[in-house]
């Protein structure tokens, strides 16, 4: 299936709810429809740097409404949203990043402690996210995954801003099928989230 067809297909399915009667029934019939799940695997920062006993928290992070969803999206212009038919990640995907930067941090060894906001031991940092991207972007016939973060940590005890870094990454992709699109996702991922969690281990 080509971008092409799946854009049309997107359209097909938006102008069918606006439809009364039977369109309500197509809806539910959709919605009740079963979405292939798939993942990404952490990328751990260096093993190598110095180590210490600092607790991080690491805030959901912020998102638009477009991106704060688990299905995978897609940009085809733009001024223009839709996404990928028949997938899903595991969690909405600002909450699918908060656990890739947890599981990233914590598996470099050299913090004492990192986990979500909602739990744990009193922080000596916080971690705060925004994403700006996180989608497939449609360039005429070629299809890239493009992720764009913000990221800052503050000192807990006084919310004092310690640093802040923007980190981006692309990858072409080589169609739109979910695999494809996946790999270029887990290919975008390994190269941000070890900077990343250099970033939030050394600030």
């Amino acid at each position: 299936m080509t971008l092409p067809n799946l854009t049309r297909r997107a359209a097909l399915l938006g102008a069918a709810a606006s439809l009364g009667g039977c369109s309500a029934i197509s809806s539910l019939n959709a919605a009740a429809t079963v979405l292939a799940t798939y993942d990404l695997t952490p990328a751990p920062g260096s093993t190598a740097g110095a180590r210490s006993g600092r607790t991080l928290v690491v805030a959901r992070p912020q998102a638009g409404a477009a991106i704060t969803t688990d299905r995978i999206l897609i940009k085809p212009n733009p001024l223009s949203v839709t996404y990928l038919p028949d997938a899903r990640w595991p969690d909405e995907a600002p909450a699918f990043l908060q656990t890739l930067l947890i599981r990233s941090i914590a598996d470099t060894g050299r913090i004492g402690y990192v986990g979500p906001a909602e739990g744990g031991p009193v922080p000596d940092r916080a971690l705060l996210t925004r994403m700006d991207a996180f989608q497939v972007e449609v360039r005429g016939e070629a299809f890239l995954v493009s992720v764009a973060l913000s990221l800052t940590v503050l000192s807990d005890s006084d919310q004092r801003v310690i640093a802040t870094r923007a980190f981006r990454h692309s990858a072409p992709v080589v169609d739109d099928s979910p695999l494809a699109i996946v790999a270029g996702f887990q290919a975008v991922m390994d190269a941000l989230l070890p900077q990343m969690a250099n970033f939030a281990l050394a600030a």
